[in-house]
Protein backbone atom coordinates (compact mmCIF):
# COMPACT_ATOMS: atom_id res chain seq x y z
CA UNK A 1 0.00 0.00 0.00
CA UNK A 2 1.22 3.46 -0.84
CA UNK A 3 -0.21 6.96 -0.49
CA UNK A 4 -2.07 8.18 -3.60
CA UNK A 5 0.57 10.85 -4.24
CA UNK A 6 3.00 8.10 -5.21
CA UNK A 7 0.61 6.29 -7.54
CA UNK A 8 1.88 7.59 -10.90
CA UNK A 9 5.64 7.29 -10.20
CA UNK A 10 5.03 3.78 -8.85
CA UNK A 11 2.94 2.87 -11.90
CA UNK A 12 5.76 4.00 -14.21
CA UNK A 13 8.24 1.97 -12.15
CA UNK A 14 5.93 -1.06 -12.42
CA UNK A 15 5.76 -0.78 -16.21
CA UNK A 16 9.55 -0.41 -16.55
CA UNK A 17 10.33 -3.23 -14.11
CA UNK A 18 7.70 -5.39 -15.79
CA UNK A 19 9.22 -4.77 -19.23
CA UNK A 20 12.70 -5.70 -17.96
CA UNK A 21 11.34 -8.87 -16.40
CA UNK A 22 9.09 -9.79 -19.33
CA UNK A 23 11.63 -9.41 -22.14
CA UNK A 24 15.04 -9.90 -20.43
CA UNK A 25 14.25 -11.66 -17.17
CA UNK A 26 16.57 -14.63 -17.70
CA UNK A 27 19.52 -12.50 -18.76
CA UNK A 28 19.13 -10.11 -15.81
CA UNK A 29 17.67 -12.65 -13.40
CA UNK A 30 19.50 -11.43 -10.29
CA UNK A 31 18.43 -7.84 -10.99
CA UNK A 32 14.85 -8.99 -11.62
CA UNK A 33 14.95 -10.96 -8.35
CA UNK A 34 16.13 -7.83 -6.55
CA UNK A 35 13.40 -5.67 -8.10
CA UNK A 36 10.59 -8.11 -7.35
CA UNK A 37 12.02 -8.81 -3.89
CA UNK A 38 11.97 -5.06 -3.26
CA UNK A 39 8.37 -4.78 -4.49
CA UNK A 40 7.18 -7.73 -2.40
CA UNK A 41 9.01 -6.53 0.72
CA UNK A 42 7.68 -2.99 0.25
CA UNK A 43 4.10 -4.23 -0.13
CA UNK A 44 4.25 -6.42 2.96
CA UNK A 45 6.01 -3.88 5.17
CA UNK A 46 3.93 -0.87 4.11
CA UNK A 47 0.67 -2.76 4.64
CA UNK A 48 1.59 -3.24 8.31
CA UNK A 49 1.57 0.52 8.89
CA UNK A 50 -1.62 2.46 9.58
CA UNK A 51 -3.26 4.06 6.55
CA UNK A 52 -3.11 7.50 8.15
CA UNK A 53 0.65 7.22 8.78
CA UNK A 54 2.11 8.32 5.42
CA UNK A 55 5.69 8.61 6.67
CA UNK A 56 5.44 5.22 8.38
CA UNK A 57 4.14 3.61 5.19
CA UNK A 58 6.99 5.09 3.16
CA UNK A 59 9.68 4.08 5.67
CA UNK A 60 8.12 0.63 5.98
CA UNK A 61 8.07 0.28 2.19
CA UNK A 62 11.72 1.33 1.89
CA UNK A 63 13.02 -0.89 4.71
CA UNK A 64 10.84 -3.84 3.75
CA UNK A 65 11.82 -3.42 0.11
CA UNK A 66 15.53 -3.44 0.89
CA UNK A 67 15.16 -6.54 3.08
CA UNK A 68 13.12 -8.28 0.37
CA UNK A 69 15.67 -7.40 -2.33
CA UNK A 70 18.60 -8.71 -0.26
CA UNK A 71 16.77 -11.94 0.57
CA UNK A 72 15.82 -12.59 -3.07
CA UNK A 73 19.28 -11.78 -4.48
CA UNK A 74 21.25 -13.76 -1.89
CA UNK A 75 18.86 -16.68 -2.02
CA UNK A 76 19.20 -17.40 -5.78
CA UNK A 77 17.92 -20.97 -5.59
CA UNK A 78 15.37 -19.97 -2.98
CA UNK A 79 14.37 -17.23 -5.41
CA UNK A 80 13.90 -19.78 -8.18
CA UNK A 81 11.73 -21.91 -5.89
CA UNK A 82 9.80 -18.82 -4.78
CA UNK A 83 9.19 -17.82 -8.40
CA UNK A 84 7.88 -21.31 -9.09
CA UNK A 85 5.70 -21.16 -5.98
CA UNK A 86 4.50 -17.70 -7.00
CA UNK A 87 3.68 -18.94 -10.50
CA UNK A 88 1.71 -21.84 -9.07
CA UNK A 89 -0.16 -19.56 -6.68
CA UNK A 90 -0.89 -16.97 -9.36
CA UNK A 91 -2.17 -19.60 -11.80
CA UNK A 92 -4.40 -21.06 -9.07
CA UNK A 93 -5.76 -17.59 -8.16
CA UNK A 94 -6.38 -16.54 -11.76
CA UNK A 95 -7.96 -19.86 -12.78
CA UNK A 96 -10.17 -19.98 -9.69
CA UNK A 97 -11.10 -16.29 -10.02
CA UNK A 98 -12.09 -16.78 -13.66
CA UNK A 99 -14.41 -19.64 -12.69
CA UNK A 100 -15.78 -18.32 -9.39
CA UNK A 101 -16.03 -14.98 -7.63
CA UNK A 102 -14.43 -16.24 -4.41
CA UNK A 103 -10.90 -16.80 -3.20
CA UNK A 104 -9.48 -20.28 -3.83
CA UNK A 105 -9.31 -22.70 -0.89
CA UNK A 106 -6.04 -22.66 1.04
CA UNK A 107 -5.39 -26.32 0.23
CA UNK A 108 -5.30 -25.50 -3.48
CA UNK A 109 -2.89 -22.59 -2.87
CA UNK A 110 -0.54 -24.77 -0.80
CA UNK A 111 -0.62 -27.54 -3.41
CA UNK A 112 -0.04 -25.09 -6.27
CA UNK A 113 2.86 -23.45 -4.39
CA UNK A 114 4.61 -26.75 -3.66
CA UNK A 115 4.10 -28.01 -7.22
CA UNK A 116 5.39 -24.74 -8.64
CA UNK A 117 8.49 -24.75 -6.41
CA UNK A 118 9.38 -28.37 -7.29
CA UNK A 119 8.81 -27.74 -10.98
CA UNK A 120 10.97 -24.62 -10.87
CA UNK A 121 13.92 -26.51 -9.42
CA UNK A 122 13.60 -29.33 -11.94
CA UNK A 123 13.29 -27.11 -15.02
CA UNK A 124 15.19 -24.06 -13.83
CA UNK A 125 16.01 -22.28 -17.11
CA UNK A 126 12.55 -22.62 -18.62
CA UNK A 127 10.77 -21.80 -15.39
CA UNK A 128 12.88 -18.68 -14.96
CA UNK A 129 12.09 -17.58 -18.52
CA UNK A 130 8.36 -18.31 -18.29
CA UNK A 131 8.11 -17.02 -14.71
CA UNK A 132 9.85 -13.72 -15.40
CA UNK A 133 7.94 -13.24 -18.67
CA UNK A 134 4.53 -13.75 -17.08
CA UNK A 135 5.36 -11.91 -13.84
CA UNK A 136 6.66 -9.04 -15.95
CA UNK A 137 3.61 -9.02 -18.21
CA UNK A 138 1.28 -8.93 -15.18
CA UNK A 139 3.33 -6.08 -13.73
CA UNK A 140 3.08 -4.18 -17.04
CA UNK A 141 -0.70 -4.68 -17.09
CA UNK A 142 -1.06 -3.46 -13.51
CA UNK A 143 1.16 -0.44 -14.08
CA UNK A 144 -0.66 0.29 -17.32
CA UNK A 145 -4.10 0.23 -15.68
CA UNK A 146 -2.85 2.62 -13.01
CA UNK A 147 -1.31 4.93 -15.62
CA UNK A 148 -4.59 4.89 -17.54
CA UNK A 149 -6.25 6.20 -14.39
CA UNK A 150 -8.74 3.35 -13.97
CA UNK A 151 -10.16 3.76 -10.50
CA UNK A 152 -10.96 0.05 -10.28
CA UNK A 153 -7.22 -0.57 -10.14
CA UNK A 154 -6.86 1.10 -6.73
CA UNK A 155 -8.82 2.45 -3.80
CA UNK A 156 -11.58 4.81 -4.84
CA UNK A 157 -11.38 7.40 -2.10
CA UNK A 158 -8.51 9.87 -2.20
CA UNK A 159 -7.80 9.33 1.49
CA UNK A 160 -7.31 5.58 1.06
CA UNK A 161 -3.92 4.08 0.28
CA UNK A 162 -3.28 2.81 -3.21
CA UNK A 163 -3.14 -0.99 -3.34
CA UNK A 164 0.03 -1.70 -5.27
CA UNK A 165 -0.32 -5.22 -6.63
CA UNK A 166 -3.87 -6.61 -6.61
CA UNK A 167 -4.59 -9.96 -8.23
CA UNK A 168 -7.78 -8.59 -9.82
CA UNK A 169 -7.13 -4.98 -10.87
CA UNK A 170 -10.22 -4.64 -13.07
CA UNK A 171 -13.08 -6.71 -11.63
CA UNK A 172 -15.40 -8.02 -14.30
CA UNK A 173 -12.94 -7.33 -17.17
CA UNK A 174 -11.79 -10.58 -18.72
CA UNK A 175 -9.69 -8.86 -21.41
CA UNK A 176 -7.01 -8.18 -18.80
CA UNK A 177 -6.23 -11.90 -18.62
CA UNK A 178 -5.96 -12.10 -22.42
CA UNK A 179 -3.56 -9.13 -22.40
CA UNK A 180 -1.51 -10.74 -19.60
CA UNK A 181 -1.26 -14.07 -21.44
CA UNK A 182 -0.44 -12.44 -24.80
CA UNK A 183 2.32 -10.28 -23.29
CA UNK A 184 3.65 -13.26 -21.32
CA UNK A 185 3.83 -15.43 -24.45
CA UNK A 186 5.59 -12.66 -26.39
CA UNK A 187 8.07 -12.17 -23.54
CA UNK A 188 8.68 -15.93 -23.33
CA UNK A 189 9.34 -16.07 -27.08
CA UNK A 190 11.74 -13.12 -26.95
CA UNK A 191 13.68 -14.60 -24.04
CA UNK A 192 13.87 -18.08 -25.60
CA UNK A 193 15.15 -16.53 -28.83
CA UNK A 194 17.78 -14.45 -27.00
CA UNK A 195 19.02 -17.35 -24.87
CA UNK A 196 19.12 -19.70 -27.91
CA UNK A 197 21.40 -17.22 -29.75
CA UNK A 198 23.76 -17.10 -26.77
CA UNK A 199 24.08 -20.89 -26.82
Amino acid sequence: MLPHAYEMPTAVALVLAGALSCFAGYRFFRLVLGVFGFMLGAMVASSIMGVSNTVGMLIGALVGGLIGAVIFVLGYFVGVALIGAGMGTTIAHVAWGALRATDPPWQLIVLASVAGALGAMALQRYVVIVGTAFAGSWTIVLGGTALAGDRAAHAAAAADPWILYPLNPLPGSRWIYAAWIALGLIGTGVQLALTAKKR
